[in-house]
């Protein structure tokens, strides 16, 4: 995207960028839950060094008189542990630094939302605005979902992980409202996910409405439809596949998404080419393990070796591979929500 100085770090990648930044990693960013600003990182054992250290971060170069600006946070393995406490000292350290800028006493904090968020861990502090508003999972297109869906943006690593292809073939047996369809098209065609909602930073004025507009109008530009990528969906409740046309109608991928009522015992897999990815039921009763066991069992029966074929299949049952009958070709570990699973990977013929 044109970031500058990127660093993984545990949870998190920073980078640095220029205001066009904020709007483009908002609009394009498929993996990440929200856009953060990184307003100053420093140690803090003591409420003193908190408030002094938050004070004197530039909060009146980002917040305007009338902005509203709540704080919340996290605090992990500190010697400030308590967030009521932290959220309180932040707060007021905020208010009086724009005390001092404003010379006003009280803030009415009727105009755009400055989500201020901290993160301290280990006695560091950092400090943070929130651009994104809605977490970035929520992309606009699934007001309505059925039981248990995979959140869209582990449906995007899960896509971007099987390589999908610009012209590939995908197709989803068990596809609930459609999010691994939706999220394989938008980025086998290069849609950029954010297109099709608003975040809260287009209401500060350090990011101008005119970046917001060229880059959306950048992004229409890396788009690659009409290359021939396909999507098919299959469940066995008609709801589900009614809900998955409709949401992929919303995204806008709804003319090469295409689903229908079956089983994934009467999986096809005749074509030359395929990948398949899906979020099969699990339980955590026994009956719903054995149900659930049996499904993969059906499942390794169809899912058969083929060149030009993939299967990926992500799951917490750790017996996955016993009763699927092979062993993957590549595992990848992943967080389903709070749930520890396995992504496993089968393309060798």
């Amino acid at each position: 995207m044109g970031a500058e100085n990127v660093a993984p770090e545990n949870g998190r990648v920073v980078f640095d960028g220029s205001p066009e930044m904020i709007a483009r990693a908002n609009i394009r960013s498929r993996f990440s839950e929200r856009v953060l600003v990184l307003l100053g990182t420093f140690e803090a054992k003591t409420f003193d060094a908190l408030f002094n250290a938050v004070k004197a971060l530039p909060w009146a170069d980002w917040i305007g008189r009338d902005d509203a600006f709540p704080v919340k946070g996290r605090c992990l393995s500190s010697t400030l542990m308590s967030v009521p406490d932290c959220q309180s000292i932040i707060k007021k350290a905020v208010v009086e630094s724009l005390k001092a800028q404003y010379r006003i006493e009280r803030f009415p904090e009727t105009g755009p939302l400055y989500q201020i968020q901290f993160l301290i861990m280990k006695d560091k502090v950092s400090v943070m605005l929130d651009t994104s508003g809605a977490g970035l999972h929520k992309r606009g297109y699934r007001k309505h979902s059925n039981e248990a869906p995979i959140k869209e943006t582990l449906a995007a690593v899960l896509a971007k992980l099987s390589r999908v292809r610009t012209d590939g073939t995908l197709i989803d047996p068990f596809c609930g409202s459609g999010t691994v369809l939706i999220e394989s098209a938008l980025l086998a065609m290069h849609i950029a996910p954010g297109l099709r909602r608003r975040f809260a930073a287009e209401k500060w004025r350090a990011v101008p409405g005119m970046i917001w507009e060229q880059e959306r109008k950048a992004a229409r530009a890396l788009e690659r439809r009409g290359e021939g990528f396909r999507a098919f969906g299959y469940d066995i409740d008609p709801e589900a596949v009614a809900l998955t046309l409709e949401n992929a109608k919303k995204a806008g991928v709804g003319d090469v998404v295409t689903a229908a009522v079956r089983g994934v015992a009467d999986f096809d897999g005749s074509g030359t080419y395929g990948c398949v990815i899906c979020n099969p039921p699990y339980g955590e009763r026994l009956l719903d393990v054995q149900a659930a066991e049996n499904i993969y069992r059906t499942m390794g029966r169809v899912f058969t070796p083929k060149r030009g074929w993939s299967y990926a299949v992500i799951s917490p049952d750790e017996q996955f591979e016993t009763c699927f009958g092979r062993r993957a070709d590549k595992k990848r570990k992943l967080y389903n929500g709070m749930i520890k699973c396995n992504y496993y990977m089968y393309y060798k013929s």
